[in-house]
């Protein structure tokens, strides 16, 4: 009989999910194979996380709570798991990002990870060469599921030029990603400027930054450089960043405006570009 891997579930959220799963797959009489079976997965992939090899994905574990009538247990743990993959200097951040009431963020180079679909994260995550990059992407999506909560946090957004025309992934990506924003026109608690080029010199050409209030926190400014991540409530950088933010927001396009250019910049940029059978033949 092969040797089982016994894990400590006080170890980390992956080795619990990890153990509750064997556990409860066994309570239930079932093989990994058969478990799998009705999962839709392989019996391969359910040992493997199961031993913590794979990183189970919010999909798998809705499967698994279903099969085993585990009433939501692994669909609530997977977030959890999940958060875990993100580096290690930036979940504090998640952490408070997703306790947040109100998100004020500007992008000097790219999406707002908020609003990035699978493929274009696929794309910036690669850029670091980590070495698990799907579960970097699937806890980069996991993220996102405060924007579809029923209070979710009022989120404004300030995205320069460069950012809509920076070809991440290529253009089909692009196009897929630049659709995705504009998807966000009904949602009232997303609000999304674009700040075009024409507005040159402006309050933030140092870069990036986001900034958190709470209802129950004294309010965060965040920043990244190529290391790590840098968090601080400190009064005076708070107040800094927000008439930082309030400059950025004026000089930006309206709220219409802004949708009218992405929708400019997805249409002339990263349209569909007719193949050799679709082209007219002089």
């Amino acid at each position: 009989m092969a040797h089982l891997r016994e894990l400590d579930p006080a170890a980390s959220p992956l080795d619990y999910f990890g153990y509750e799963l064997r556990r409860k797959r066994e309570e239930a009489g079932l093989t990994q194979r058969e478990l799998g079976a009705v999962v839709f997965c392989t019996g391969s992939l359910v040992g493997q996380i199961e031993t913590t090899q794979k990183v189970p994905t919010r999909e798998f574990a809705e499967r698994v709570d279903a099969a085993l009538g585990t009433d939501g247990s692994f669909s609530r743990l997977v977030g959890l798991v999940l958060r875990c993959q993100l580096p290690t200097w930036f979940q504090a951040y998640a952490e408070m990002e997703a306790r947040a009431t109100s998100i004020s963020t500007y992008q000097a180079q790219m999406i707002y990870g908020l609003l990035q679909t699978e493929a274009y994260a696929f794309a910036v995550l690669a850029t670091g060469l980590p070495d698990r990059l799907d579960e970097l992407v699937a806890a980069r999506m996991e993220r996102q599921r405060l924007l579809a909560r029923e209070r979710p946090p009022l989120t404004w957004v300030v995205l320069d030029e460069a950012a809509l025309l920076r070809p991440v992934g290529g253009p089909e990506v692009m196009r897929e990603q630049l659709a995705h924003l504009l998807s966000f026109r009904d949602r009232k608690w997303v609000r999304i400027q674009v700040l075009p080029f024409d507005a040159g010199e402006h309050a933030s050409l140092i870069g990036s930054f986001n900034a958190l209030r709470f209802d129950d926190h004294p309010d965060l400014v965040y920043t990244e450089d190529m290391i790590s991540g840098h968090m601080t409530a400190n009064p005076e950088t708070v107040r800094e960043a927000a008439l930082r933010y309030a400059h950025l927001q004026a000089s930006a396009l309206s709220v219409e405006d802004s949708a009218a250019l992405i929708t400019r910049v997805m249409e002339e940029r990263y349209g569909h570009e007719p193949g050799p059978d679709e082209r007219a033949v002089a």
